[in-house]
């Protein structure tokens, strides 16, 4: 697939995502208000576990292989147009410019704990299903 193909299905992709986190965020700014960004902390932790449950299940060696295409796809574009650590930085800056230091420290500790903590679960049950079938 030329390069051209390529760049065009992370653009779809990150279409896809960058929606997907629009209608997610605002979903959950109706649901628990404004005080806090939960929802942009929820749109990173689901995007983390995505992208490490599909990067490990589909790659090279994998129960699950997929063309380079399709992972560029998933990664690149659903993943980078549906996580929001932009969005993370301006709202962390704006919590502690408007007084809320502490809410800022919990906001980037409570992001970084889980969003790794997510992609670590995703390897994890990825790497499970592509282990080798005993019997």
């Amino acid at each position: 697939m030329g390069d051209f193909a390529i760049y065009l299905w992370v653009a779809v992709g990150g279409a896809i995502g960058s929606v997907a986190r629009f209608a997610l965020g605002n979903a959950m700014m109706l649901a628990v208000g404004t005080s806090f960004p939960w929802g942009t902390l929820l749109i990173n932790v689901l995007g983390s576990f995505v992208i490490g449950f599909f990067s490990v299940l589909t790659g090279m060696n994998a129960r699950f292989p997929l063309p380079a295409e399709a992972r560029i796809f998933v990664t690149v574009g659903l993943c980078g147009g549906f996580t929001t650590f932009s969005a993370f930085s301006i709202q962390t800056v704006e919590l502690a410019r408007n007084g809320h230091p502490m809410r800022a420290a919990l906001y980037v500790a409570a992001s970084a704990a889980l969003c790794i903590m997510a992609c670590a679960l995703g390897y994890a049950w990825a790497a499970a299903i592509n282990a080798p079938r005993q019997g």
